[in-house]
């Protein structure tokens, strides 16, 4: 297990208006900020996902977008094909396994994260494109942004086990305390 500092917040950013703590943060790799890095806490009886919102990853100038997406378990994700050529979606080796086949500018395909776990997305057509999709069993998940910052807002108080990714590294675990507005760095 990995453990974390915890730091005085000097801003908590709130998306939704909810009850409980922002934990906010920063994902470092060697002491420098890391963009699209993510970390979600371990809940013992998370409550049922309920989709409110369209969630897209979009496939345009023959790349995917955005290249991490993190989603609750049990969320529909469009795939929608914003190109000028026909695209391929897949994913056989971790996570979800699935195959969307080619289809072409214009066509948007859906499909359920129905299980926890890390996809490694593809176009068989195009072999740069590549994407990830991490489907997380927690209400409490973030990304980072390209200045490598993250906020969870509505944690109730307590003690959580965090887990973190990135592309390319290693997952980090580790313990984190929640009574309050919180941040704290998750360093690879």
């Amino acid at each position: 297990m990995r453990s974390v500092r915890l730091l005085p917040v000097l801003m908590a950013l709130s998306v939704v208006p909810v009850s409980g703590a922002d934990l906010s943060g920063t994902m470092q790799v060697a002491g420098k900020p890391t963009e699209n890095a993510v970390v979600w806490l371990e809940v013992a009886h998370p409550p049922a996902a309920v989709q409110t919102t369209r969630v897209v990853l979009d496939q345009r100038n023959l790349t995917f977008n955005p290249h991490v997406l993190v989603v609750r378990v049990g969320t529909t994700v469009d795939f929608p094909n914003n190109d000028k050529v026909f695209h391929n979606v897949f994913s056989f080796r971790d996570g979800k396994k699935f195959d969307l086949g080619m289809y072409p500018k214009g066509v948007s395909k859906k499909l359920v994260f129905d299980r926890p776990g890390l996809a490694r997305l593809f176009c068989n057509i195009h072999p740069n494109m590549a994407a990830y999709v991490l489907a997380v069993d927690s209400p409490y998940f973030a990304i980072s942004n390209e200045r490598g910052t993250f906020s969870i807002t509505g944690v109730p108080p307590g003690t959580y086990t965090y887990h973190a990714w990135r592309p390319g590294g290693q997952p980090l675990s580790g313990s984190v305390t929640v009574d309050g507005n919180h941040s704290f760095e998750v360093n690879w």
